[in-house]
């Protein structure tokens, strides 16, 4: 099968992944989309691993309120030692399920910043992106840049770009909107 490996640390998961996971499941391209949720982003520092169990079984029962997707809330992250990096956690998920074919799927943002991210080259060459659109992100760009760039490697990298719809919101913008007692529900998935 097909896998789309959705990761992030959802705080919360809003309209915006949900249109994403609809994309996902509605194109014939993934028979299943893994939503993983990761305990803290080694790249950034905004969010505490301490709510990682708290915001999986809130993607849950989100995602139980969709119950024609086929998307799978995964805790694989939650199981493996710090720091989480998105290669180990593809590595563990192919180790689990070698049947199984497994996409990244990402925003263009972090494509436009994959070189920050542990072993890139094994991530875009060994299992491939599947890349969002983001405003203000130029995504045949990047994706250009970055071809040009494996041009001398034995694999050239898999990178897909989505033509799924922009949703803009922000998991920040919805705490910050919480946090200033506004009433964010009509984004929240």
């Amino acid at each position: 099968m097909r896998i789309a490996v959705f990761s992030g640390s959802f705080n919360p998961l809003h309209i915006g992944h949900l249109a994403i996971m609809e994309y996902l499941t509605k194109e014939d391209d993934y028979d299943w989309v893994y939503l993983v949720v990761s305990p803290k982003n080694p790249i950034k520092d905004s969010i505490s691993a301490d709510s990682a169990l708290d915001r999986y079984n809130a993607a849950v029962e989100a995602v139980k309120r969709h119950p024609s997707l086929h998307v799978w809330v995964d805790d694989i992250e939650l199981t493996l030692p710090p720091p989480q990096y998105t290669i180990r956690t593809l590595d563990a998920l192919k180790e689990r399920e070698p049947e199984n074919d497994f996409t990244l799927v990402v925003g263009a943002d972090n494509l436009e910043n994959i070189r920050r991210w542990k072993d890139s080259d094994r991530i875009m060459t060994e299992y491939g992106m599947a890349v969002y659109p983001r405003k203000g992100f130029d995504l045949e760009r990047i994706k250009d840049r970055l071809m040009e760039e494996c041009r001398d490697l034995p694999s050239p990298y898999k990178i897909e770009i989505l033509d799924a719809p922009i949703v803009d919101i922000s998991s920040t913008r919805i705490r910050e909107g919480l946090a200033a007692g506004e009433d964010m529900s009509e984004w929240m998935m």
